[in-house]
């Protein structure tokens, strides 16, 4: 399984982070690539522990359901896939920032490993292990920057 915790892994997303630009082409989605960081680094957030959003009825409802089927291969997001509330970011951002604020947790999160992982539950899928957080986190990052063919 592809994850966060690979350090071949998370250098080649740094890499393609670093080749992100204010005019790269966007495939899908509607925000620009500094919101879309802002995003990414909210997530890493999240599975730090650092913000720790409220579980969603549809995800206690569904969400353990799910999860296997997002987590259990190496298969990427499909587009305009749904996200939380809490990680939509809108308004300026600064990509040389954001960029760099992204690497910086991602840094945080490989560094760390499993012990620096939330023990709080995802708002959607529950109750994840830090390597599903690790792959999770791959996935998503994986996601974001297909979306600017990065």
């Amino acid at each position: 399984m592809m994850d966060l915790y690979n350090f071949t892994l998370s250098d080649q997303i740094k890499q393609w982070i670093h080749q992100l630009q204010p005019d790269s082409p966007r495939a899908w989605g509607v925000r620009c690539p500094a919101q879309v960081m802002a995003h990414c680094a909210l997530g890493l957030q999240m599975a730090l522990g650092e913000i720790n959003p409220r579980r969603k009825l549809f995800g206690r409802l569904i969400g353990f359901v799910i999860k296997p089927l997002v987590l259990g291969n190496d298969e990427p997001f499909r587009r305009n896939s749904p996200t939380l509330d809490e990680l939509i970011v809108s308004g300026e951002r600064d990509l040389t920032d954001e960029k760099k604020r992204l690497c910086s947790l991602i840094d945080r999160f490989v560094s760390g490993g499993p012990t620096a992982c939330t023990i709080h539950p995802h708002p959607f899928f529950g109750r994840l292990t830090p390597m599903e957080w690790s792959i999770l986190q791959y996935k998503h990052l994986d996601h974001h920057l297909r979306q600017f063919k990065v």
